[in-house]
């Protein structure tokens, strides 16, 4: 904690967790999470949010290390997600005078989830509303559905600091060093991934703003080049791809599908392909399988013919990028099938009503096994996929 400097009022006050193996129930995080809040000394004190549970006894400390003798006036609640408001209930037992600092819907969430006490002050706010701690004040901005319905980010005016909610978060815990990029374009697409249109929104308004530094939830405290952050999340809100290049995703029953995935794969690097990546659907860790058709701006779809449909974890990739709204990309499918292949039809019709979806003239199909049709197929396929 003591080696995160944000500015000479604004200090960090989160939290590193090293115990959790899925976050959300789902998504790998081998290098742990970090849960951020962060208090602001001034006239009066503010601490931004809370921490996972198991973390109370530590973040409670962390605030009386940073405070002494004094107590804080507010607490401000950005969004009430349990890794992130968990700890309310424990903030209200331990500095029964402050109060707490929410929109309508935080309160509406906050009464779902916790017994918080009636008697605790409870500070409502509307968006553009502000709150003076003397020299710092504290701008509300909401940012409803960056991911939950009652998310508001807050901007100190005076250290021209953002604490942006979710939003420029990233897995991984603070005391593991590692790229942003790779980790936090797997978080956003993950979790805030379905809500573009509203993340544009707010980077709009954070447009207006001087900020010199974004204190998001999760992961680091950005304080530099923030161009390339906010750029990169306008690139990914927006849907385009991030680079050029080919996700060859495929599943496999008895390694024939495989084989042509990979062949596939071979003949676009031969052809100079600016980058293959390669997934198996059934073993690769599938946030990062929908990580890289998002950051690609071509995917080639391989499939066997399974029970008159696709394959199931085919069928689960493809209904994770619709979720998310996968959209200004080029697919081609690559089908496998004894006696009925049917995997490109049914592929190509879960693309329907996706935006700005095109399809590559060649696709390749195998019965059974490759063979010199099937490669000649995969020749024609890939020589288009690269001129693409």
């Amino acid at each position: 904690m003591e080696n995160i400097r944000i500015t000479n009022d604004v200090k960090y006050i989160g939290v590193n967790d090293h115990d959790i193996d899925l976050f959300e129930g789902q998504y790998m995080v081998e290098d742990g999470m970090a849960y951020n809040s962060y208090i602001i000394l001034d006239e009066k004190i503010a601490v931004m949010d809370s921490v996972e549970s198991r973390f109370g006894d530590e973040w409670i400390s962390n605030i009386r290390s940073v405070i002494g003798d004094r107590k804080p006036d507010y607490l401000v609640i950005s969004h009430m997600e349990p890794d992130h408001s968990s700890n309310i209930e424990r903030f209200a037992k331990e500095f029964p005078e402050a109060s707490i600092v929410g929109n309508a819907k935080t309160f509406a969430f906050m009464d779902q989830f916790y017994s918080i006490d009636s008697d605790i002050n409870r500070v409502v706010v509307k968006d553009k509303e502000t709150l003076s701690l003397g020299k710092h004040e504290l701008t509300f901005i909401f940012a409803p559905m960056v991911h939950w319905p009652e998310v508001m980010v807050s901007y100190d005016s005076a250290d021209k600091v953002l604490f942006s909610a979710d939003a420029f978060g990233k897995f991984g815990a603070l005391d593991v060093d590692q790229p942003w990029d790779c980790e936090a374009r797997r978080y956003y697409i993950g979790i805030v991934g379905k809500y573009g249109m509203q993340v544009q929104k707010l980077l709009k308004a954070a447009a207006e703003l001087d900020i010199q530094a974004i204190c998001p939830l999760h992961g680091p405290v950005l304080t530099e080049n923030l161009e390339h952050y906010v750029g990169q999340y306008n690139t990914w809100s927006s849907y385009q791809p991030e680079n050029r290049g080919v996700l060859v995703a495929y599943n496999s029953v008895y390694g024939h599908t495989k084989e042509a995935a990979e062949l596939l794969a071979a003949k676009l690097e031969e052809k100079g392909c600016e980058k293959v990546a390669i997934a198996d659907l059934a073993r690769d860790d599938m946030a990062e399988c929908v990580e890289d058709a998002f950051r690609y701006d071509r995917l080639v779809l391989a499939s066997t013919t399974y029970n008159g449909d696709i394959f199931p974890y085919m069928n689960t990739f493809i209904e994770n990028l619709l979720e998310r709204n996968y959209q200004n990309r080029k697919i081609g499918f690559v089908e496998n099938g004894t006696w009925a292949p049917a995997a490109k039809r049914i592929m190509q019709a879960k693309f329907e009503k996706s935006k700005n979806i095109t399809f590559f003239e060649n696709s390749v199909t195998l019965k059974s096994a490759l063979n010199d049709e099937s490669k000649a197929a995969i020749e024609a396929m890939a020589e288009e996929i690269v001129n693409a």
